[in-house]
């Protein structure tokens, strides 16, 4: 009984280990000539897979392959935090400039929108199936309002204070019309950063339709005609095709399987410590 728990337990950490390895090895090593593939998966954020970091990180070692001739960006994103976009945007057109004989084409997948769509601009090309969703050039902030909610249940507010503003747009008072006309201003601004990103990336190709500005949604189809979307495909279509080069090896950083189970508990930091790991540079 000794040994069988013994080589129970050793299954148990061997299972461990399996899920806390990264599912991006670097295969990029055991091919030669290949079309670079970085997906943009999900909501953009500074905490999920689609961030910048992560992204960017999947871009540089995508470029700098020597045997990499070509990049496909793969996004089926509804958006996110301008930011994080913004920064992903900045890097392909650096890498751009600093790789010029390497191409990059963005392939919008089911959804291309928003902070999705921000990236895509700037990629040389952009690409789409007929029924992808694309566009949502805009800028959004929800927020609820509770002023009669606790009126009627009886409950007393009390939030103190240092400086005038600090409880701007608290939603437990009543909208204060200077609040939301300073939130409105800023809103405006991210949205002209965000229509010059696109004219800068899309130039004359963008059909001068206001309606393209306006956060409204159109098909991959329908988007070619407003010259948000180059041309109708797949990224096998763009990998074969477009850069010629059918051997596709996927560069996207993922998280670990052990770090989606664990993410943000403390069980994870407890099994970090069992394991013996310092818990630096890999764990978030």
């Amino acid at each position: 009984w000794g040994i069988f728990f013994k080589l129970l337990f050793f299954a148990y950490l061997v299972g461990l280990l399996v899920l806390a390895w990264p599912e991006n090895l670097d295969t990029a090593g055991s091919v030669k000539r290949h079309t670079a593939l970085v997906r943009v998966d999900g909501l953009i954020s500074g905490s999920t897979e689609a961030s910048a970091k992560n992204v960017i990180e999947a871009l540089r070692k995508a470029f700098k392959d020597k045997n990499t001739i070509g990049v496909v960006v793969e996004i089926n994103s509804p958006g996110g935090s301008p930011v994080q976009a913004g920064e992903i945007y900045d890097e392909i057109r650096k890498l751009r400039q600093q790789y010029p004989k390497i191409p990059v084409h963005a392939v919008a997948s089911d959804v291309c929108a928003s902070g999705g769509y921000y990236i895509a601009a700037a990629a040389q090309n952009i690409y789409a199936n007929k029924a992808s969703i694309v566009g949502s050039i805009g800028v959004r902030m929800d927020s609820f309002g509770f002023t009669d909610a606790i009126a009627k249940l009886g409950i007393e507010r009390r939030a103190y204070t240092a400086g005038t503003n600090k409880d701007f747009l608290d939603p437990f008072k009543p909208a204060d019309p200077e609040e939301v006309k300073h939130l409105q201003g800023m809103l405006d601004a991210i949205h002209q950063q965000f229509i010059a990103a696109v004219k800068q990336g899309r130039g004359e190709r963008l059909k001068d339709d206001p309606a393209v500005f306006s956060g409204l949604m159109w098909t991959g189809e329908q988007s070619v005609g407003l010259g948000l979307v180059d041309a109708l495909g797949s990224s096998r279509y763009v990998a074969e095709e477009v850069i010629g080069e059918k051997t596709v090896v996927d560069y996207t950083k993922r998280t670990r399987w052990l770090d989606r189970l664990f993410d943000g508990t403390e069980a994870s930091a407890m099994l970090v410590k069992l394991l013996g790991w310092d818990g630096t540079a890999q764990w978030r």
